[in-house]
């Protein structure tokens, strides 16, 4: 079997709020591989492609405005069911209700802002991290 590859994102609040060496190191405390890291200021155009299937949402472009408010990390990990582990590291989408010990859990909290700012992103499915991997990592 091969080793699963995925997108990991710590988002602009994550970025700004000093997390992303906690992020990582949960990551590779986990035992997941850093394969690839990247700085990136992302743009319309590539937020645009990573969220297609939300256009046309109510919170597409307060998701698209946040996630161009700052840097993001984005990080190409690996390792044996990688995907799943890491959603389940993650924690639920809501940090109210993410489970202490989870990234989300103990680090994330509601700010009261039109769109949830959660700290990190996590591909949903192999196809999901092939494609988003592609977008961050062309």
């Amino acid at each position: 079997m091969a080793v699963e590859e995925t997108l990991i994102l710590v988002k602009p609040d994550g970025v700004a709020r000093g997390l992303t060496g906690e992020i990582l190191r949960r990551v590779e405390a986990k035992g997941y591989t850093l394969v690839d890291l990247r700085l990136v200021h992302a743009d319309r155009d590539l937020l645009a492609a990573h969220y297609a299937e939300h256009e046309g949402k109510p919170f597409y472009e307060p998701l698209v405005e946040f996630m161009m408010s700052g840097p993001v990390v984005a990080i190409r990990a690996a390792g044996d069911r990688v995907i799943e582990g890491f959603r389940s590291l993650a924690g639920t989408t809501d940090p109210t209700s993410a489970a202490p010990g989870t990234i989300r859990g103990d680090l994330g909290r509601d700010w009261g802002l039109p769109v949830q700012q959660n700290l990190v992103h996590g591909s949903d499915s192999t196809e999901s991290a092939a494609r988003e991997l592609s977008l961050w990592f062309s």
